[in-house]
């Protein structure tokens, strides 16, 4: 390529040093070579700081350190946002520290990405790797996700919201994913709120409104499948309906906000918020609030499939 605009890679990590440095030189290892690596410690207080702050110094002309004031814990979304603040690039990509990319990551997502000016970011699939451990159980355990989407197909606002929100679509890691820059500060960035399950998807949630969306076929990059992993956590702390709750609320709040007109947007949200909206569903024990959840979204495929939507908008948009 004549032009190369600058990548910002963000790396966000706690208590880390396992897998840092793998994720660092993922990214050393890029055939794309107009870079620059922006490490964010989120209150380190193992050896990761020290692993990080190696490769600054190593590299200073490629990679920089920073942390919050008083080396502060702020949770995932603060992390990132410290990362776009202080990234230089005409391009944002966001690796986590147990994540791993491979060679030619960079170089395929900015051809993309360059020679398609509407879209505001790309995103392709991610194996998810079980494998990295080395034990004969887990060799045959990794798996790349259908995306359930048409690849080398542009969406334009809300559709790409409309099929996360509803499942019909595989939500992105963030690993996958290259954006502009400039799109990612006209929304603000991540939402501070949001500290680890379910950051990904405001994120997302606010670029699907405001840009069209490429995806492709490409796998580029590796989630790194363990029991520490900040999603592993949250889905064994049962937790995950109590999350995925209040996203829906921050949405529906954060649609009001902005003024979202598309009455497929306030539909999809409250059909998804009914599934959860029940004061007396809250006292009873979980395997009955899973069964009640389990009926209510048959009732809504069923709805979906033998109601005409002129008649599912006055159930759903008031």
């Amino acid at each position: 390529m004549q032009h190369q605009p600058l990548v910002s890679v963000i790396v966000i990590f706690l208590n880390a040093s396992d897998f840092l440095q793998d994720a660092i030189e993922s990214v050393l290892a890029q055939t794309y070579e107009h870079w620059e690596l922006l490490l964010i410690d989120d209150g380190s207080t193992d050896g990761s700081s020290a692993i990080a702050t190696s490769f600054a110094s190593e590299n200073a002309a490629h990679i920089k350190y920073f942390e919050h004031d008083g080396h502060q814990n702020l949770g995932m979304s603060a992390a990132r946002n410290l990362g776009i603040r202080k990234a230089k690039g005409d391009y944002i990509a966001f690796l986590d520290s147990d994540d791993y990319w491979l060679p030619n990551k960079l170089d395929v997502q900015v051809s993309i990405l360059d020679s398609q000016s509407e879209a505001g970011m790309l995103f392709g699939n991610t194996k998810y790797w079980f494998s990295w451990t080395g034990r004969p159980e887990d060799s045959q355990r990794d798996y790349v996700p259908s995306l359930r989407v048409s690849t080398h197909t542009l969406f334009p606002p809300p559709l790409l919201l409309l099929l996360f929100i509803q499942g019909k679509a595989e939500v992105p890691c963030t690993c996958s994913i290259l954006v502009r820059r400039a799109i990612v500060e006209q929304i603000s960035g991540f939402e501070d709120d949001f500290r680890g399950m379910y950051e990904d998807q405001a994120f997302y949630a606010k670029i699907c409104l405001s840009t069209p969306v490429l995806a492709t076929d490409d796998c580029l990059a590796w989630y790194r499948q363990h029991p520490s992993s900040n999603y592993s956590t949250a889905l064994h702390s049962g937790q995950k309906h109590v999350y995925r709750y209040r996203f829906l609320k921050w949405l529906e709040t954060y649609c009001h906000e902005t003024r979202v007109q598309d009455t497929r947007v306030w539909e999809a949200v409250r059909r998804q918020l009914w599934l959860y909206e029940s004061n007396s569903h809250q006292k009873l024990p979980g395997f009955i609030q899973n069964r009640i959840r389990w009926i209510k979204k048959w009732i809504l495929k069923v709805e979906e499939r033998v109601l005409p939507s002129i008649l599912r908008d006055r159930l759903w948009i008031r």
